[in-house]
């Protein structure tokens, strides 16, 4: 009969290789997990799932080319317009030029009857054919400085209509003195209606000299552009006005 140590010594015998190859099971399969975990790939961010479009795109040569060629041809045509703006300008200065030779000269007319003026009118004898041989020289005399550009056609008709103070009974003398100042009061008006439009034409010339300049600073390693006189700075001209003596 087996005694107590021989039953235990069996048993443990029995056990040890069963517990031993537990271990080994439970080692490999850890093992394992071990691997799987070390080899998983980490989950990718939002930048790197970002599109490749996001990154900035290299410039197209075409497009560049299309560019550079855009912007030549909008400076030539402002370069263009400079130059157009600027002869505008120049042309309305000489205008200005010879509006105030014009009105200087009215004036220097109408200055000669200051001393006529204040005399008495001729005496003449005061009939029909008379006032007729008046009213013939007003109208002769509005005619013609009408003609000479010295008399708008208002003015004309206000000559033959007999307004604005145009009385076709008063004497020569004295219709000469009124068609003096009428001719000074037209050549001040288009003095002034010429120095309007040189200041409109300075500032279209300026504008469009400042479009140049801008649109030739766009321009991409180009050759330069034409040269286009910048509109000088505009000279404050004058006070040209006289204190008129006559009415």
């Amino acid at each position: 009969m087996p005694t107590l140590e021989t039953v235990l010594y069996h048993q443990f015998l029995i056990d040890v290789p069963r517990a031993a190859a537990i271990w080994s099971g439970l080692l490999v399969v850890a093992l394992t997990v071990l691997t799987v975990l070390v080899a998983r790939p980490e989950p990718a961010t939002d930048e790197e799932l970002a599109p490749a479009a996001a990154e900035p795109a290299e410039p197209d040569l075409a497009d560049l080319r299309r560019y550079a060629e855009e912007v030549a041809v909008a400076a030539t045509r402002a370069a263009q317009t400079a130059r157009r703006r600027r002869a505008d300008w120049l042309a309305t200065q000489a205008e200005v030029e010879r509006a105030w030779q014009a009105y200087d000269e009215a004036e220097t007319a109408a200055r000669r009857f200051v001393g006529a003026a204040a005399l008495p009118a001729p005496r003449t004898p005061r009939t029909p054919a008379e006032y007729a041989a008046r009213e013939r020289w007003l109208h002769h005399a509005a005619m013609a400085a009408h003609w000479r550009g010295e008399l708008s056609a208002r003015q004309l008709s206000d000559v033959f209509c007999h307004r604005a103070g145009w009385d076709p009974r008063r004497h020569p003398v004295q219709q000469e003195i009124v068609l003096a100042r009428a001719v000074r009061e037209q050549r001040r008006a288009g003095y002034r209606l010429a120095a309007e439009r040189e200041r409109s034409a300075w500032r279209d010339a300026e504008l469009a000299a400042e479009a140049y300049a801008a649109a030739a600073r766009l321009r991409p390693g180009r050759p330069p552009a034409p040269r286009v006189e910048v509109v000088p700075a505009r000279p404050v001209a004058p006070a040209r006005w006289r204190p008129a003596r006559v009415g």
